[in-house]
């Protein structure tokens, strides 16, 4: 089953803590998987090599994949945030098509809910959008609180970027640190990379993990 990861929201120093989850505690279940206060950093993309994570380690096991496909359910009101974090995670030109993506039917069960929050208290202050891996299907909450009209984010950049960073911890990769990898999987959603696609050191983390 997925592994929760919970990356906090402050500077970017901060630390994300992993932890198994009862079904009862929903912030022990949730990767807050993206910080939106950090500065932006430039950085040279270093791809010989799959990056290594801040914590814990890139898996199959711990992600929201079947076999080889993730079958979704949409309870969001970001389709367009959703539609861009598929198409940036399946460019078969670029090696990335080993994981396919398709919406649930009546004969199928959902890996993956896309559905929103709208929160701002303890580990969802400054938190834009976080995966949440459980028991049956996992989830993608979209935060109203930082990405609705009006709010600090809610813009269509800024959505599909968080959103294509937390179908990253659907397919089982982890954060990843800035201060050794400009990748889409670093917390802090202005250090990410702005076309929210995978950078080249996500594609050969990628190809790694899924072949």
């Amino acid at each position: 089953m997925s592994r929760p990861e919970h990356a906090r929201t402050t500077p970017h120093s901060g630390h994300m803590t992993p932890a198994r989850h009862p079904l009862a505690t929903l912030l022990a279940a949730t990767a807050l998987a993206v910080a939106l206060a950090n500065p932006a950093h430039a950085l040279p993309q270093r791809a010989a090599a799959p990056a290594r994570c801040t914590d814990g380690v890139d898996s199959r096991g711990d992600s929201s994949v079947d076999g080889r496909e993730i079958t979704w359910e949409d309870s969001t009101a970001y389709d367009d945030a959703r539609r861009h974090a598929v198409r940036a995670w399946t460019e078969r030109g670029r090696g990335l098509g080993r994981v396919t993506f398709r919406p649930d039917d009546p004969f199928s069960y959902a890996d993956l809910e896309w559905t929103d929050t709208d929160r701002t208290d303890g580990k969802w202050h400054n938190t834009g959008a976080a995966w949440s891996g459980r028991p049956g299907t996992d989830v993608v909450f979209m935060n109203d609180a930082y990405l609705a009209d009006g709010r600090r984010y809610g813009a269509t950049r800024w959505r599909r970027i968080v959103a294509a960073h937390e179908l990253g911890h659907a397919l089982g990769f982890c954060h990843k640190s800035l201060n050794w990898y400009f990748t889409l999987m670093e917390r802090g959603v202005t250090d990410l990379p702005a076309d929210g696609r995978p950078t080249r050191q996500d594609v050969t983390n990628y190809r790694s993990l899924w072949g």
